[in-house]
């Protein structure tokens, strides 16, 4: 479900020192919006009892990643005052929608904020919480979404800078729940409204959460997909998945500037983009991926605008990853991964079985040379990233995963079911 700019981290006895642009994880894809940290050096081997530096226990239920700036950690969750889940697929009780930050030195909780007490107006699927938005920050605010409920904005240290809980109410298709993440870039908070009402995108101010546009995507039925920004010849556009329609937008003025028809049904999957090229794909009842030039216009169905085109193995539910000269897909309830030519769509290898792993929600990620693959079970299958399938080893939190780890110099963020673990070698 975002301005990407970040710094490294020097690791101190007691504090965090800013080096260099790409180690923060600020957005649910990393600093580069494609599932990759340029400058990560992750632990490939980590068990219950291995290499976990310090495990934070979170109540409630989310699934919205972690993202980090510098020292601290934020996370999101909805709370019922209970200790459940919140939903017992009959009746929906009042939750308490919460930002947690946590300190990434020794995990403590530095605070946590209550956005808002409120029982949502519909269900979520049973393998959906409430808090499935990831929050995202520019490490001057931290912005957390909880969809019907409002988005709110903090500074670093919690307080609340303003909020906006007049968008609405989001009538999900079959009551399966909301979930795409907001982004950040320039000044803009790019937000996703697609649901089976009147269906938007907006963009805001960050200082103050005012409308800047609107744009209507009344033919866009729910989906589950997060924009992604990309600097095309020196202007930006924003690309979002659909079900009717994959489009490229002008950042400045909300204007579309292309599409190309989808074929496939609740898109969830986020777009990825490489030089002139946005690839966006979908899998679920249909299935279709594709690489479209951002310099196109109008409908691009039939055009040389459409690069390349893939109709088999597009993943469901996780995202593309893009590594480099690298495109993975991940078909997750079949469990397979293919690896492709972001360039041209030729496959190194398709469809081939990762051992350990059933479904995922997680997107993968990768750094140093390897990719992490996180399946619902809280297994991490580590893979090389390559031309040729590789596996190096699988890992362990003990306990189940849907959300995307955030990969930060040395270390690995797991937002586990009932814990946020960091990773690292001892």
């Amino acid at each position: 479900m975002p301005s990407f700019l970040t710094h490294t981290f020097c690791l101190l006895t007691t504090t965090l020192v800013p080096l260099s642009s790409y180690a923060n994880w600020s957005h649910w894809r990393g600093p580069l919006g494609n599932g990759t940290s340029p400058e990560a050096k992750p632990p490939l081997k980590w068990s219950e009892t291995q290499n976990i530096k310090w495990r934070s226990p979170i109540p409630g239920r989310g699934s919205g990643s972690p993202v980090v700036w510098e020292n601290k950690i934020f996370v999101v969750s909805a709370v019922a005052p209970d200790g459940g889940l919140g939903f017992d697929g009959q009746e929906v009780s009042k939750l308490d929608f919460k930002l947690f930050c946590f300190d990434r030195l020794e995990g403590k909780l530095l605070w946590e904020r209550t956005a808002i007490s409120a029982t949502p107006h519909q269900g979520t699927h049973s393998t959906n919480g409430f808090a499935s938005a990831s929050p995202c920050t520019n490490g001057k605010h931290v912005y957390a979404h909880f969809g019907s409920r409002g988005l709110y904005c903090y500074s670093m240290e919690g307080e609340l800078i303003w909020k906006r809980a007049d968008f609405g109410q989001m009538d999900t298709r079959n009551a399966f729940g909301e979930g795409s993440s907001p982004t950040l870039v320039d000044d803009l908070i790019i937000l996703p409204w697609d649901h089976e009402g009147p269906s938007a995108l907006y963009a805001l101010d960050q200082k103050t959460g005012k409308t800047i546009w609107k744009t209507p995507r009344e033919d866009e039925p729910t989906n589950w997909c997060t924009p992604l920004i990309v600097d095309h010849e020196g202007k930006k556009q924003i690309v979002m998945n659909g079900q009717t329609y994959i489009r490229g937008y002008d950042l400045t003025t909300g204007k579309e500037l292309w599409r190309v028809a989808g074929k496939a049904q609740r898109p969830v999957t986020s777009a990825v983009a490489i030089d002139d090229l946005a690839i966006v794909a979908s899998g679920f009842r249909g299935s279709y991926g594709g690489a479209f030039r951002l310099s196109g216009r109008g409908d691009l169905k039939g055009t040389d605008n459409v690069a390349w085109s893939w109709d088999d193995n597009t993943p469901d539910l996780a995202s593309p990853l893009l590594s480099g000269e690298l495109l993975y897909l991940h078909k997750a309830k079949s469990a397979t991964l293919s690896c492709l030519n972001p360039r041209t769509g030729e496959a190194y290898y398709t469809a081939s079985r990762i051992p350990g792993l059933s479904t995922l929600y997680a997107t993968p990620v990768a750094a140093n040379g390897h990719v992490y693959i996180t399946g619902r079970s809280g297994d991490t299958v580590v893979i090389k990233d390559s031309k040729k399938l590789e596996i190096i080893g699988k890992n362990s939190v003990g306990e189940g995963v849907d959300a995307t780890p955030a990969l930060v110099e040395n270390q690995i963020f797991i937002r586990g079911e009932k814990h946020l673990f960091c990773i690292q070698e001892n």
